[in-house]
């Protein structure tokens, strides 16, 4: 079985970048719900295959994520509906953006997002104050929702839209997060299901996966526990920076 680990093991700056990798992927699923994606690909990508390095993503992000579904069962049970005026039209979109795929130039539509989410968190940032949107509006929630599950299957961009609408409502951190995880474990649970039938996880993925998961599973505990100390309004401040993150991320992958 260890045949199959791939050569990077070998060097210590490899493994150092694998398990820094897990590590931030992890920490960021535990105190926010969302991001690990973002915060891992910069360290793998330099060490193994996109495909490779999302595909052992999505499944580390689903079971460190059930991790953060417990902390807010509650919250999910109290707020189900509004998680699933998310989570339903998400899946919808998701073959929705797999069947863009050949129809809309990715990396265009990733940089227009990029930018936006990076001048919101830019903006938001130097504020005293956050910007605050109140009352009823389940169209919108659909309506990011569906745009999370499309960008997921077009690009890998879920939790993005979905986040800087969420970061937007006056609502305790257990509420956001009762709508933010149930929708990222979802779309990334089929995400992980469409690279299974397409044959992607071979015996050195497999085993990337087995050595991977400890590690973001501990990563993932701190995460929680930050999140558990963190008060409503700091936690809606640390979504605004990490919408900021999130959005030069992106740029920076495309210029990359």
């Amino acid at each position: 079985m260890l045949s199959a680990l791939p050569s990077f093991f070998a060097e210590p700056s490899g493994l150092f970048l694998f398990v820094a990798g897990a590590v931030a992927g992890g920490f960021i699923n535990g105190f926010a719900g969302f991001g690990t994606a973002l915060f891992t690909l910069g360290f793998w990508l330099s060490i193994m295959p996109p495909l490779q390095a999302v595909s052992i993503i999505v499944i580390t992000s689903v079971v460190t994520g059930v991790q953060g579904l417990w902390i807010v069962r509650r919250e999910i049970v109290q707020y189900h509906s509004r998680a699933l005026r998310f989570t339903l039209p998400g899946i919808i979109g998701i073959p929705l953006g797999i069947s863009a795929l050949h129809a809309v130039n990715v990396d265009l539509l990733k940089l227009v997002i990029g930018l936006f989410l990076l001048i919101y968190g830019l903006f938001f940032m130097a504020r005293s104050t956050l910007p605050t949107v109140k009352g009823y509006y389940p169209v919108v929630d659909m309506t990011f929702g569906l745009m999370g599950g499309f960008l997921g299957g077009l690009a890998g961009l879920s939790g993005a839209l979905p986040t800087f609408w969420l970061s937007l409502r006056e609502w305790p951190k257990g509420e956001i997060r009762a709508v933010l995880q149930p929708f990222n474990v979802t779309i990334l649970l089929l995400t992980a299901l469409i690279f299974l039938t397409q044959g992607v996880y071979n015996k050195s993925t497999v085993l990337l996966i087995m050595i991977s998961l400890p590690i973001s599973i501990f990563a993932t505990q701190i995460g929680l526990a930050l999140f558990k100390k963190l008060h409503d309004s700091h936690f809606r401040r640390t979504l605004i920076v990490l919408t900021f993150i999130s959005g030069l991320s992106i740029v920076i992958s495309i210029w990359l």
